[in-house]
């Protein structure tokens, strides 16, 4: 059996890109086969040995990585068609030959690094922080109850790794459409009992263009969340406290 997998390699077609302003194409490698690879050491192996499936000397993959445990959802990539984390894609359970390609949600910098600056903008836009009264010690802060902590700490759970915009139909170069990872991120902040107190401006935000009106309920972010957020309960939540926030504006309350 070691003989079998020592001898056994893998077949990638990567799609690159030289930069911000080049156009993209793809390109073969055929690298050795070990027990347990994930995707990130199958990239790690082109680095090591920049050599392609024509036995070419190329340049080695660049890509992002950090925990590789999916946690950071720095490594986000599109593998075999599905926007995911490269660290937990093992090759064993990969249909050959692996095609791995940058999300096209986000701009492309080089090869698989992507510029994720649209989700960070989105949530500057919604507050999604809990403002503090000054940097000293202000002791321990208001309990939340146990039943809201629980679901409020699903929602915590978003790593910012772009996998729901992927997915999403509606996030794409001609729109706006903020997505639904920093929708849940306002459900989350305004569970917060401190963070309540920016509750209205965080709705505002999202009744802004580009906001919550943007979501064509495809559902396709909670299936393709590696964290299992549920988007899509968060977003109905959203759309209930907006409606409320508007009637309240039209009634001066």
């Amino acid at each position: 059996m070691a003989e079998t997998a020592a001898k056994r390699s893998i077949k990638l077609i990567v799609t690159r890109q030289d930069g911000t302003e080049s156009k993209p194409y793809t390109e073969e490698f055929q690298i050795p086969y070990r027990p347990n690879m994930n995707v990130i050491t199958a990239l790690m192996e082109i680095q090591r040995n920049p050599v392609n499936a024509d036995g070419g000397t190329t340049s080695a993959v660049c890509w992002e990585s950090n925990c590789l445990e999916e946690v950071c959802g720095a490594c986000s990539m599109v593998i075999n068609g599905k926007p995911r984390q490269a660290c937990t894609a093992l090759v064993d359970h990969l249909e050959e030959p692996i095609r791995i390609a940058p999300m096209s949600t986000f701009p492309v910098v080089r090869d698989l690094v992507i510029d994720r600056g649209r989700m960070f903008k989105a949530l500057k836009k919604v507050k999604a922080w809990i403002p503090i009264d000054g940097t000293y010690d202000l002791g321990p802060g208001p309990r939340m109850a146990e039943g809201k902590r629980q679901w409020a700490y699903e929602l915590s759970k978003c790593m910012t790794c772009g996998v729901c915009l992927e997915a999403c139909p509606n996030v794409n170069d001609k729109t706006d459409f903020i997505g639904p990872a920093a929708i849940s991120q306002v459900r989350l902040f305004n569970a917060h009992p401190t963070g309540e107190m920016n509750k209205d401006e965080r709705l505002d935000a999202l009744m802004t263009d580009g906001g919550i009106e943007g979501c064509g309920n495809s559902q396709n972010c909670v299936r393709s969340c590696p964290k299992g957020i549920p988007l899509t309960t968060s977003i109905g939540a959203m759309n209930a406290d907006t409606t409320k926030r508007l009637f309240k504006k039209w009634l001066g309350m």
